[in-house]
């Protein structure tokens, strides 16, 4: 079957200047729909509406005005005559001048009304605009819908999750008439029930990231203290104690050494919430206890930060690959060779500190192409593409791969340097010794989840069994209902 929205709006002049549309004359026999405005949704829904095989009046306070705005296919004449031709109407006009229409109510009667208006801010008391013009039009049946698909979707095509159209409405049946223009056009409905949903419709295009705004913070506060910790020890410390400026680290270095330092805690934080999930259903012996608020909004953010811990380990190899070249790089390069040679060294190899690199920068690439991995499965495109079995074993058991190979990457980095005094500036620790405690932690209560003893509770807690509460199940007998015998003590 062609696709609705990969029909092309517009089609190339002719000889004689006028404007032609693919499939967009209507014959006779086709429905008329009505668009109540001229702004710029109006005209991208005129242009789809005419696309789709319909007959399209626009109505205008001043139609010799926005005429000219249209596509000749499309009747622009006065909103009285447009309300009296349709019997589906589009309402796009602004919520504040929905009462200017009251002039039109007897002519609207009996009529399906689409309320396509969006607020000015989020608004959680109501009423809706949908429901404001339902009491305006008393007579009608209001709509709500289209509100979320922008003018520039409506002209280009939808794609993806951009054919979404959520509908809600107090009368069935002028929502089965507009579900049946959403499949014409291309999209795809989804009900959302009775018009009092038309708050919650009218609130998602004004939504700024809602799902991202701790995990965002989470980073920006965990950024803030890595770099100012590596600030102290590797700024301040030489300018303090040998009075060595070192200010020329912090664009690049600096910020290098923190962005993994965040990437592995936030990797952690990904997978630490799924562990104190387990921990409670196992305190408690049943899963139907319901987890605590802040331990539910976290388990709901673990896309959130697995794709921030992405984001900065990308940055992280971005900016090692920049390392060599700084001109702060070719300098020492030059200055370790000149006293090298003055010292008369011949052969500066040194097996440890290969054999660390190596090992170092291998497990790193390891972690960043299983962290990729583990982004792109968590695109709704891709993760449509596969069951549940194997979204389970990318996200949960190449995940905890991830974190092993990023932390064997920090182990790595940090080799033998925790046991050296000088390493601890100001009496601070290095900054990897900070990072590796919550990705230890995290590994080893996952080691202690897969024993035999603990994970086979925890399979038979999640399949519904209690620990206070025994359940025998058994044959069908008269004297037991559905073949269960409830044994508790």
């Amino acid at each position: 079957m062609p696709d609705e929205m990969s029909r092309r709006l517009i089609l190339e002049r002719d000889d004689g200047g006028a404007r032609h549309f693919e499939d967009g004359v209507s014959d006779p026999s086709t429905s008329v729909i009505g668009i109540l405005g001229t702004g710029d949704f109006s005209r991208s829904l005129a242009r789809r509406l005419v696309a789709s095989g319909y007959h399209v009046v626009v109505g205008s306070r001043t139609p010799t005005r926005f005429v000219a705005l249209f596509p000749e296919e499309v009747e622009v004449t006065s909103q009285l005559e447009a309300a009296n031709k349709a019997d589906l109407i589009f309402v796009a006009v602004y919520p504040e001048h929905h009462s200017t229409l009251m002039d039109l109510k007897q002519a609207l009667t009996g009529k399906t009304l689409v309320d396509v208006s969006n607020g000015l801010s989020i608004n959680h008391k109501g009423p809706s605009n949908a429901e404001l013009l339902a009491d305006y039009f008393s007579g009608s049946f209001v709509v709500k819908g289209f509100n979320t698909v922008s003018a520039w979707t409506l002209q280009m095509g939808a794609r993806d999750g951009g054919r979404q159209v959520f509908l809600c409405s107090n009368s069935q049946m002028a929502k089965n008439l507009v579900k049946s223009v959403c499949h014409r056009m291309g999209f795809i409905p989804v009900d959302m029930g009775l018009l009092s949903s038309s708050l919650e419709i009218e609130n998602l295009p004004l939504y700024l990231f809602p799902s991202w705004r701790l995990p965002v913070f989470c980073m920006l506060l965990l950024f803030i203290f890595f770099y100012l910790y590596n600030f102290a020890r590797d700024v301040l410390h030489p300018f303090i104690m040998k009075h060595k400026s070192a200010f020329y680290k912090m664009p690049i270095e600096v910020v290098n050494v923190t962005f993994p330092s965040v990437a592995l805690v936030m990797l952690s934080l990904v997978y630490l919430p799924g562990l104190l999930a387990a921990v409670l259903q196992l305190w408690s012996g049943t899963k139907y206890n319901r987890f605590p608020n802040w331990l539910d909004r976290w388990l709901t953010s673990r896309k959130q930060l697995g794709l921030c811990s992405f984001l900065c380990a990308v940055l992280h190899a971005v900016y090692s690959l920049c390392l060599p070249l700084r001109k702060s790089a070719r300098f020492n390069l030059i200055n370790q060779a000149y006293k090298q040679v003055k010292m008369g060294v011949e052969d500066s190899w040194v097996d440890e500190d290969v054999w660390r690199m190596e090992l170092y920068l291998s497990v790193g690439i390891m972690a960043l192409g299983l962290l990729s991995l583990l982004a792109v499965t968590s695109l709704p495109s891709v993760a449509g593409t596969i069951n549940w079995r194997e979204f389970s074993f990318i996200q949960s058991t190449l995940g905890y791969c991830a974190l092993f190979m990023a932390t064997a990457h920090t182990l790595f980095y940090g080799w033998n340097r925790a046991f050296v005094l000088a390493q601890y500036r100001f009496c601070m620790p290095p900054t990897f010794v900070l990072v590796l405690i919550l990705p230890i932690v995290v590994l080893l209560g996952r080691v202690a989840l897969c024993l035999p003893c603990v994970a086979g509770r925890l399979r038979k807690i999640r399949r519904g069994w209690e620990g206070n509460r025994h359940i025998r199940f058994m044959l069908p007998a008269e004297d037991c209902r559905n073949g269960v015998e409830d044994v508790s003590n």
